[in-house]
């Protein structure tokens, strides 16, 4: 698959690939939130799309930068440091065990001292990182796919980021649940979240969800549930499960508490881009306008 170009997506198929990545992405995620100075909403710890695949961007360490990035063309991850050196895990089909093991080697010789807790969060089926043998799967072309989805994403969400002058998050990718977001905020604190993600403490929640926002993002899917579009609101304002949205395509699912609008509905239209951006103003639109914020001075005219 072409990055940029707009194309339906193996969904099911490519569900052992997203399975291996998600879990990989955690280990690096991890590494990234033990040595990332913190920051407010857990701002800290995602990934970022880059050209050829998923980086941490520059994280400081010992008074250099090392980084890390999912090379979706070269199938490794990359280690690469300040001082010019670089070191690789080749990114194969392999357990989560073994992609644990070869990414402490590859910490190991780059000198990187760091403890993570080897465990995988946000998912029901928590099986420790050493303790996952079970055969995983990897499909370069699978990977190549959603690295485009995730450049389209990407590129959408940056465009609608770009309206709101009030305090708003990167377009990044949360390892935990395996989606790229962005959020926007009205700048009143929030009700305490009530929590209840599988394998996350509630704390995690109750930080990321300080202030009121409305958030937007991109998910690749489950053998049950395609690729979608997805935007909530937090808290919930009455109302909101109800509002008209656009396009026809994006449907309130109450499972999740979003709108959700599948990829692949996004595809079929004349204007992709333009589709995705209308799902995207119209959910804030309503959301924003229910929950009484002040729109006229947090957005852009």
């Amino acid at each position: 698959m072409r990055a940029g170009s707009w194309q339906q997506l193996p969904d099911r198929e490519w569900q052992p690939t997203i399975r291996s990545l998600h879990r990989w992405s955690q280990v690096v995620g991890k590494v990234r939130l033990a040595l990332a100075a913190p920051m407010n909403h857990w701002w800290h710890v995602p990934l970022y799309v880059s050209a050829r695949g998923l980086t941490t961007s520059p994280i400081p360490y010992r008074g250099g930068v090392v980084e890390f990035e999912f090379d979706i063309f070269d199938h490794a991850l990359i280690l690469r440091s300040g001082d010019g050196s670089s070191d690789m895990v080749r990114l194969r089909p392999m357990s989560v065990a073994e992609f644990y093991g070869e990414a402490r080697n590859l910490l190991r010789r780059a000198g990187i001292d760091v403890r993570i807790r080897p465990v995988p969060t946000e998912v029901v089926e928590a099986t420790p990182f050493a303790d996952d043998t079970a055969p995983g799967g990897y499909e370069p072309g699978h990977a190549r796919a959603l690295h485009g989805a995730l450049v389209n994403a990407h590129r959408v969400l940056t465009r609608f980021r770009g309206t709101f002058i009030g305090k708003s998050s990167p377009v990044h990718f949360f390892w935990g649940g395996f989606d790229l977001a962005a959020s926007r905020f009205s700048g009143r604190p929030a009700p305490r979240h009530p929590g209840g993600v599988p394998n996350c403490p509630d704390y995690v929640q109750e930080e990321a969800y300080s202030h009121e926002v409305s958030s937007a993002g991109w998910w690749p899917g489950t053998d049950a549930i395609p690729p979608a579009f997805y935007a909530y609101m937090y808290p919930e304002p009455a109302g909101f499960s109800a509002a008209r949205i656009e396009p026809v395509g994006g449907v309130y699912e109450q499972t999740f508490g979003e709108f959700i609008l599948p990829y692949r509905s996004a595809v079929e239209t004349e204007d992709p881009d333009a589709t995705v951006l209308s799902f995207l103003e119209s959910t804030y639109t309503a959301g924003a306008t229910l929950a009484g914020w002040d729109r006229e001075t947090l957005e852009r005219r």
